[in-house]
């Protein structure tokens, strides 16, 4: 097998899995996998259905790589495939939809009192996943992935005030939850330093 030098261009590195060189394949996966499969754990409750998505995503990268163009950056293109996957099976697990009785709000996110508290990545993905899927899709393709309100919407098969209503929603869910964090994380703080 041949080896390729470490690391090509993008432009190089498409050309050569274009031509099918199983080297520069493997290399657009170690290059891009560790990223995408954060992003599809994002979108995700599961481990196991990230990797789903992480392996159908890179099945279309490869299949599709001679709609490249090159115009943007590659590792963008691979993400939008990847986001797109990750909607794909979030739709054949989890209803995108929620109606108000399923997941009560409360008060909206502007409402609810700022959380002092700094969360390491894994708590806060864990809180991301913990979403209803409909909140979790608009959320990330809304506020980490910065897609428009009218994008969601075309992307999720959902009107432009559903995209903003369950945005709004996930963020008044999320800062509860960051808020409920601080506040067990402060009591089991003070009750260990009066232990101590």
């Amino acid at each position: 097998m041949k080896t390729l030098p470490l690391p090509l261009s993008d432009a190089a590195l498409v050309a050569a899995c274009r031509k099918g060189n199983a080297a520069a394949q493997e290399q657009l996966y170690s290059r891009f996998a560790p990223k995408m499969l954060a992003l599809c754990l994002r979108y995700m409750r599961h481990e196991f259905d990230a990797e789903d998505a992480l392996a159908r995503g890179f099945m279309k990268v490869f299949r599709c790589l001679h709609q490249f163009e090159g115009k943007g950056s590659l590792e963008g293109w691979v993400r939008r495939i990847m986001v797109h996957e990750s909607l794909s099976i979030l739709r054949r697990r989890e209803s995108l939809t929620l109606s108000i009785e399923d997941c009560y709000t409360g008060h909206l996110a502007a409402d609810l009192p700022a959380a002092d508290v700094e969360l390491q990545a894994a708590d806060l993905l864990r809180l991301v996943q913990e979403l209803p899927a409909g909140y979790r899709a608009v959320f990330n393709l809304c506020a980490l992935e910065g897609y428009s309100h009218p994008e969601v919407a075309s992307l999720l098969g959902i009107s432009e005030g559903t995209s903003k209503s369950q945005l709004s929603k996930a963020r008044a869910v999320l800062q509860r939850q960051v808020a409920a964090f601080n506040s067990s994380y402060s009591s089991s703080s003070y009750a260990h330093a009066h232990v101590a």
